[in-house]
């Protein structure tokens, strides 16, 4: 019988690997096909509907019909076509583009620069906001030296809003009892299970960002539809505004279909082509110095997680970043590394690991800088702080310099449902991350024992980093939440602006000409397929999500993994039940 399993599990991997394989090429000689060449005279198009992404934009095997625009392909495309004679003009097309305040933010400069250069950019929409709130489409807009509107669409330009549920009330219901510390006051993630409404610290946080965002927006338009900042006040007030309306106010330039703004845009025989498909033939200066991009993209984790061959979620992976830092640091043709940040925190550890990956980079002297994205709070902050100089937009979410723990104990609303639970257990403390008990004060004790000790921990490392008493360390900490324009008068950051701003400081701190072109290779190196493909065949089986034709790849991991017993090559894996980490978030 062990023979037999052999047997079938050799036959089917071999089967299974000359699918993948052949597949694989296929989509390989697809997906690297040589493009064909741009036209004499062209207007850039970006659709942003799609949204923009901080990490590449699909897998290399993906399956969707429409990816999102990688947001630093975006600004490096812009500027080498603001200087391309080819390249007449730019428009894009958006009703509510998916992106946050900083995103906008940093699309907005691009495009004001690319307008800077001479040439044409146009915003068109069929209705911004999308029959929504429009504000941040509108501010986005803004930035195209015209907006062409259709004439049934409207501008959704009512303000900005933030607001959260609340769980206490369904809790209390269910006799489940949130048990929740937090490190301090502004900590206030925690009060969607607490409280019923915003807590005096929660609301200042939120009304703080919310304020700030709508000056922003306020200012922005204002500058670049030249009208006074009291009137475009007056004007969110009124929203949403018809077409005709939004015309006479100035909001927009003109009242059109696509067909006739693309025959406006194409009638001296320039053509319209897609962004990404101009990306794709960009070549690197050679005398360009290779800079390392380090991406830090979604929830602190210690999980060694890496990219999908099919797309999907990102994580700020500790390990993965561990070994980016190291071989980056280590690669002669590095000078210097630009780390992108985009994360709400996550797991302590993991923070701590990634703060110390990035001093060892440093200290193997390559300098660092941070780029920071929509967020970069709490873990994503304390991942930050160790770099050289740190970079943010006025509308990114910064700080939360603090911890919370906790868990909800639900043992009442088992026994409602007929469900007890018994156990053994060796050791005080053994159930203590149990849901079915509440925190005993002994355990009560150690649980703040050890929030004293990660907020400690947090606020010294900050207040070296950014060279603040522990006094003023303080009242910038105890989890409050800056935009990113406080967060540089208060010194938690150090310049204003995205990816230009970025290589701004890494030349200076590398000691390069103003002018250096400069290279980001990201680390760690995107696999290419075949890579992929050999990976997946080692393994046995395919992420998540593969569909159609792929499917049957994993119906063949599947019986496979039913056979492997048979030939004793079983992998153990640790199932032990392990206590949720305290979280820096």
């Amino acid at each position: 019988m062990r023979l037999l399993g052999r047997i079938l599990v050799v036959v089917l991997a071999v089967i299974g690997g000359g699918f993948l394989l052949i597949t694989g090429l296929g989509l390989y000689g697809v997906l690297h096909a040589r493009p064909s060449p741009l036209p004499a005279k062209m207007v850039l198009s970006l659709d942003l509907d799609r949204g923009v992404s901080e990490t590449r934009s699909a897998g290399a095997f993906s399956l969707r019909k429409v990816n999102p625009y990688p947001l630093r392909q975006i600004i490096e495309s812009l500027d080498r076509a603001s200087r391309d004679p080819r390249v007449t003009a730019l428009v894009a097309r958006f009703d509510a583009p998916p992106m946050g305040m900083a995103q906008a933010q940093e699309l907005r400069d691009a495009v004001l620069a690319f307008h800077r250069s001479g040439k044409r950019v146009l915003a068109y929409s069929t209705s911004l906001g999308g029959g929504g709130n429009g504000s941040l489409a509108y501010y986005l807009a803004s930035s195209f030296h015209e907006i062409w509107l259709q004439p049934s669409g409207d501008i959704g330009m009512t303000g900005f809003m933030a607001e959260s549920p609340f769980f206490k009330g369904t809790l209390d219901l269910l006799d489940v009892k949130p048990q929740f510390a937090g490190r301090y006051e502004y900590k206030t993630a925690i009060d969607i299970y607490t409280h019923d409404k915003f807590s005096k610290e929660g609301r200042e946080t939120m009304q703080r960002l919310v304020d700030s965002w709508s000056n922003q927006a306020v200012e922005g338009i204002a500058l670049a539809r030249g009208l006074p900042p009291a009137d475009v006040k007056a004007l969110i007030d009124r929203a949403p505004l018809m077409a005709e309306e939004a015309l006479n106010a100035k909001l927009v330039d003109k009242l059109a279909y696509w067909d006739e703004t693309e025959k406006e845009l194409t009638g001296d025989d320039s053509k319209l082509v897609d962004l990404s498909d101009y990306a794709v033939r960009a070549q690197p200066e050679p005398t360009a110095v290779k800079v390392a991009l380090i991406g830090g993209i979604g929830e602190v984790t210690d999980a060694d997680a890496g990219d999908s061959p099919f797309g999907g979620s990102s994580v700020m992976s500790s390990l993965r970043l561990e070994r980016a830092f190291k071989d980056a640091a280590a690669n002669p043709d590095i000078k210097a590394i630009l780390f992108r940040i985009d994360s709400p925190g996550g797991a302590y550890p993991a923070a701590d690991d990634i703060w110390h990956s990035v001093n060892q980079a440093r200290a193997a002297g390559k300098p660092v800088v941070v780029s920071m994205g929509n967020v970069a709070a709490s873990g994503g902050y304390f991942g930050a702080m160790a770099a050289d100089k740190i970079v943010a937009q006025p509308g990114t979410i910064t700080g939360s310099i603090g911890v919370f723990a906790g868990k909800l104990a639900v043992q009442d609303l088992f026994k409602k449902g007929g469900v007890t639970f018994d156990e053994v257990h060796q050791g005080k403390n053994a159930g203590m991350w149990s849901g079915n008990s509440t925190f005993s004060p002994s355990q009560w004790d150690r649980l703040n024992a050890s929030l004293d000790h990660v907020y400690a921990d947090f606020t010294t490392k900050a207040g070296k980093a950014r060279n603040l008493t522990p006094d003023q360390m303080d009242k910038l900490a105890r989890g409050r939440v800056w935009p990113g324009d406080e967060a540089k008068r208060l010194g938690l950051v150090d310049e204003l602006g995205g990816y230009p701003e970025a290589l701004v400081l890494i030349r200076q701190l590398a000691k390069l000409p103003t002018q250096m072109p400069i290279q980001l290779v990201p680390f760690p190196r995107e696999k290419k397929p075949i890579e992929y493909l050999m990976e997946l065949a080692q393994q046995g089986e395919l992420p998540d999500g593969v569909s159609d034709g792929a499917a049957s790849i994993q119906q063949i991991a599947k019986v496979a993994r039913v056979l492997a017993p048979l030939t004793d090559m079983v992998e153990t894996k640790d199932t032990r039940l392990k206590a949720p980490p305290i979280e820096a978030k």
